[in-house]
């Protein structure tokens, strides 16, 4: 029976330390709690949205014999949390980062290897699209760096050096919880979905999968915190 509960314990080895941490002095990231759980919302419904199809076209499938069974439409509310926990962990590094590199700044060439990257992904996702997790996370993952330039007086506050090394910080911890995930199995792929590149046990398309999670939570995250900034004004 205790295996029922393997989902929810890597949730919360991974909550854990963020939990703890944001109460330190110098972050003091519970006082950005305000700004961060209002823009996690639309991110975690659109993740959620995009599990339940994925789910529903044996993208991949939940092993019964590692969650509690207890789902929402067909996930396991374990799934759902995944999609709160790990903004909230990767959120809690991007505002370590800001906070201990204030000084931190924001070049062409961070915004330049970003577009490169939206392009690149655009490109390969749409020659992919028949592999639907490669296509929509690769297309999708495109559109999101598009916007995000197309409209960048909306987000002028989205500093894209903090977020790439946010990204890559974050990348480790990401990565280990979803080799748990991949390696136990608690979530089992399809492979005809994919492009069958593993890191380990975990699908390369993760990575990507990662980055538009991170990249909608702290572009969101930054125009709420602006806009209630103005507002104090």
């Amino acid at each position: 029976m205790a295996t029922k509960y393997t989902y929810f314990f890597i949730l919360f080895a991974s909550l854990i330390g963020p939990l703890l941490l944001s109460f330190d002095r110098k972050v003091a990231f519970y006082k950005k709690w305000k700004y961060l759980f209002p823009a996690m919302l639309l991110p975690a419904a659109f993740y959620i949205v995009w599990d339940i199809y994925f789910t529903a076209h044996a993208v991949w499938q939940f092993n019964p014999s590692f969650i509690t069974g207890i789902k929402i439409v067909n996930l396991p509310v374990e799934e759902v949390l995944f999609f709160f926990i790990v903004p909230y962990c990767c959120m809690f590094i991007y505002e370590c980062v800001r906070c201990y590199f204030p000084s931190l700044k924001d070049g062409r060439a961070a915004s330049l290897l970003l577009k490169i990257i939206g392009v690149l992904l655009f490109v390969t996702g749409s020659i992919f699209f028949n592999r639907l997790y490669t296509g929509y996370t690769f297309v999708l993952t495109g559109i999101a760096i598009a916007v995000l330039f197309l409209f960048r007086e909306y987000f002028i506050k989205f500093h894209v050096t903090a977020f790439f090394i946010s990204f890559l910080i974050s990348l480790l911890p990401f990565l280990i919880v979803n080799g748990f995930l991949t390696a136990i199995p608690v979530v089992i792929y399809n492979d005809q979905e994919n492009l069958g590149v593993r890191i380990y046990t975990i699908p390369f398309e993760d990575v990507f999968y990662g980055m538009l999670m991170l990249l909608m939570n702290v572009a969101i995250y930054e125009r709420i915190k602006s806009g209630n900034s103005k507002m104090a004004k």
